[in-house]
């Protein structure tokens, strides 16, 4: 891809690989070294070594960039136990060219935290965002899973990579948290901003140039009112309304379940490879938020399909005000001529559900 940014998605590329591979080791074993966060939300090996994996890898091309991530160091430096063990699976992939390893347990624990400390900033001539798995709850049961990053240039998103470890690059839908590439490799899907949407199979160093890529088409740009198909969540979580999104399809006359996913970067994956062309979420409280990590990058693919992506108010989504979304509530994706369709059935819907309270 001919891009301003071509030696980033490079470098980017070359560490989604390798974080790909730790993840396919641990998302094997009976032990993935699970911790629970202050969230109720899990936390494995995998999650830790590849956000220190991501951040050596980046920092060592471009020193000066800062960093967002989901994880914190501080369960490693009180579980010594479980330092070692991320520590050791870091060690299986020193010799790899793709990517760079810290050089000490002390700077990894440094680097994780430079993203469970980091803050995206407005301001900010560049900063990485990254969740090293999404979809922990499903990689623990060995389901369907992504590995999120994007680079955001003074809080616009510049540039996406997703890796999808359990996804055949020839995908077709409707996907869910059980679809496997029987190959084994998975895909990844990767755009800049103005130049794109591409994916191709994920390969082992040295064999990248044996994976045909394809350009994804701007098949939302051309999408009608017929060919409207969902991705969402279905019956995993309890955040959303779900009787709100399901009246929404029904109105539109699109027929449930669709693609299926927990990961939230796989629902953006999912819409930017055509799998589906709408999303709706509307959080069961309006102090609900998303975080940064789930959404940046994965989002932009499906705009650079010809999608439109607003919060439930019909607002843009705003990646500069924290770690977590606070200037939006939800998310409404669709084909872009079909946007203001698709939010005037939601507010339609949630008025006549006595769910007023959560617009604006």
């Amino acid at each position: 891809m001919e891009s301003p940014y071509a030696r980033e998605l490079h470098v980017a590329i070359g560490a989604v690989q390798a974080a790909a591979r730790i993840s396919q080791s641990v998302i094997s074993a009976d032990d993935k070294g699970v911790v629970e966060k202050a969230d109720l939300s899990p936390v494995t090996v995998a999650d830790f070594a590849i956000q220190a994996l991501l951040t050596s890898t980046i920092h060592a091309a471009f020193p000066s960039d800062r960093f967002v991530g989901e994880e914190s160091a501080a369960a490693l430096r009180a579980n010594p136990a479980l330092l070692d063990r991320v520590w050791g699976l870091l060690q299986e992939h020193r010799d790899s060219p793709s990517c760079h390893i810290p050089d000490s347990p002390e700077q990894m624990c440094e680097m994780i935290d430079w993203c469970g400390s980091g803050a995206p900033d407005a301001a900010a001539p560049r900063v990485w965002v990254f969740d090293p798995i999404d979809g922990t709850k499903t990689f623990v049961r060995r389901q369907a899973y992504a590995i999120n990053v994007a680079l955001l240039a003074h809080g616009r998103e510049v540039l996406g990579v997703v890796g999808c470890p359990t996804l055949p690059a020839d995908v077709a839908g409707p996907a869910t948290n059980d679809t496997r590439d029987p190959s084994g490799r998975g895909l990844v899907i990767f755009g800049v901003r103005g130049h794109g949407a591409y994916v191709r199979a994920l390969l082992p160093d040295g064999d990248e140039d044996k994976a045909p890529v394809r350009r994804i088409e701007a098949h939302a740009a051309t999408a009608t009112a017929a060919d409207l198909r969902a991705v969402s969540c279905y019956h995993l979580l309890d955040s959303g309304v779900d009787e709100a999104h399901k009246e929404v399809h029904a109105r539109l006359g699109i027929a449930d379940p669709g693609c299926d996913f927990l990961s939230w970067a796989l629902r953006w994956v999912s819409l930017g490879l055509g799998l589906g062309n709408v999303t709706v979420w509307v959080y069961r409280k309006r102090e609900r938020v998303g975080k940064i990590w789930d959404h940046a990058g994965a989002m932009m693919l499906f705009e650079e399909a010809g999608g439109k992506i607003t919060d439930v108010d019909g607002k843009d989504i705003d990646l500069t005000v924290g770690r977590t979304m606070s200037a939006n509530h939800g998310f409404v994706a669709a084909p872009r001529d079909l946007h203001d369709t698709v939010l005037k059935t939601v507010h339609e819907v949630l008025r006549e559900q006595g769910k007023a309270n959560l617009l604006a």
